[in-house]
């Protein structure tokens, strides 16, 4: 099986140095994995000790954060690795202060992954929340070395718990120890005879509470709010804008808007602006232009979403129109911000915790979403209440950091 799997890693590295001739996000993603060993054999000298984190995606990347960040205090004398799987996080956060080396992780064959290895020789590493690359588990294994799984999660539905899934459940036996953010995950492994498991909870909780004691000022946002109520678009997709566009056109009320695409390509930019009747700047024209003077601002950049949030009287966070669903909500939640999300999400904990305690509404169509949005315009009552609602579940799942890292204490290198 290890073989065909072998084999199917190959293929598909083939397969996307074509695909990246016509695909600008594939083309980086086989772009920046030509000089990874190079970069890491200039950052890493074999006497070095080193951690090692890999993180899917930007969300992975952020989940993790809090618990690199603990690492890199608990271990000074210790280079960290940071390791991305996709472009969307890698683009981003390739400059990041935490870590000494920034790097795309090389596709998964056994060859890569003993040279990775061998470059980075790892004491400690984490996985963040998934991915499951079988050949680095496998090397890491024989190697001996720690590895951990933190901020995971797990469903029936996976692979593992599958009838099938007996190649995929050898690769769990490769961690040394699972942080998981809930029950359900826990007792999945129980089931699998897996021990070595703890309820943590998700590290993002205390990545999203760590922002309220950062200065999150944005003196052009505040120009343009000039104390009016705002409605943040965070993530938007074309499905959430053409429901927003609609309301954004036709509402009535003393109200401005910031949307924050998800995709802040040029052409899709200009025709979401052009598409609004309402006085519209972009983030980009912001230099030449006076913010106040305008009813919606788009940011057609990356970056500070997440400061652009404490602005909010109101979030709609978009995804949730398409798979596998809603982005996150936990930035807007922290800042006590009612917050509207599209139908696909129960796939996120966090996302069906709010919406159960009616502090995150999810709507399905424009109706639903033109109702919603008046009566959190016009009841203010209401808009604090859920807003309440939504900081205070924030607060009170903050911790998981000190779990891992009491944890980890058992594993002194």
């Amino acid at each position: 099986m290890l073989f065909l799997y072998n084999l199917f890693v190959i293929f598909v590295s083939q397969a996307l140095k074509l695909v990246a001739l016509f695909s600008p996000k594939i083309k980086l993603f086989v772009e920046g994995r030509k000089d990874v060993f190079a970069t890491l054999e200039q950052k890493i000298k074999p006497t070095d000790k080193t951690i090692w984190f890999h993180a899917a995606s930007l969300g992975e990347y952020e989940q993790g954060l809090p618990v690199i960040e603990k690492i890199k205090e608990k271990y000074p004398s210790h280079k960290i690795v940071v390791t991305f799987f996709s472009p969307s996080g890698y683009e981003v956060r390739k400059n990041n202060t935490v870590a000494d080396a920034t790097v795309y992780l090389p596709l998964d064959t056994k060859k890569n992954a003993k040279h990775f290895l061998e470059i980075v020789h790892p004491d400690l590493v984490f996985f963040i929340k998934y991915e499951y690359w079988l050949n680095y588990l496998n090397e890491l294994k024989e190697l001996n070395t720690p590895t951990f799984l933190i901020s995971g999660i797990f469903r029936e539905d996976q692979m593992f718990f599958k009838w099938y899934g007996g190649f995929y459940r050898k690769a769990l036996d490769t961690f040394t120890y699972f942080f998981v953010q809930n029950e359900n995950s826990k007792k999945l492994l129980l089931q699998l005879g897996k021990t070595n498991v703890a309820v943590s909870g998700d590290t993002r909780f205390d990545r999203v509470t760590a922002i309220l004691e950062k200065d999150n000022t944005l003196d052009f946002i505040s120009q343009f709010k000039d104390d009016t109520l705002t409605i943040v678009v965070g993530s938007s997709w074309p499905k959430d804008e053409s429901l927003l566009v609609d309301f954004i056109n036709s509402n009535k009320y003393n109200v401005k808007f910031i949307i924050a695409p998800h995709n802040i390509k040029e052409e899709q930019i200009q025709q979401l602006k052009n598409s609004i009747t309402k006085k519209t700047v972009l983030f980009s024209e912001k230099n030449d232009r006076n913010p106040s003077d305008y009813d919606v601002f788009i940011i057609d950049t990356i970056g500070i979403l997440t400061k652009i949030y404490s602005y909010a009287d109101i979030a709609y966070v978009g995804g949730g129109f398409g798979n596998p669903g809603v982005h996150n909500i936990l930035e807007p939640a922290t800042y006590g911000v009612p917050i509207i999300i599209g139908p696909n999400y129960s796939h996120f904990a966090e996302a069906t915790a709010l919406v159960n305690l009616e502090g995150c509404i999810s709507i399905s169509n424009k109706k639903e979403l033109e109702t919603t949005f008046r009566d959190l315009i016009l009841i203010e009552v209401e808009r604090q209440e859920k807003g309440h609602i939504c900081s205070t579940f924030v607060q009170m799942n903050k911790g998981a950091t000190v779990i891992i890292m009491n944890t980890l204490a058992n594993f002194e290198l």
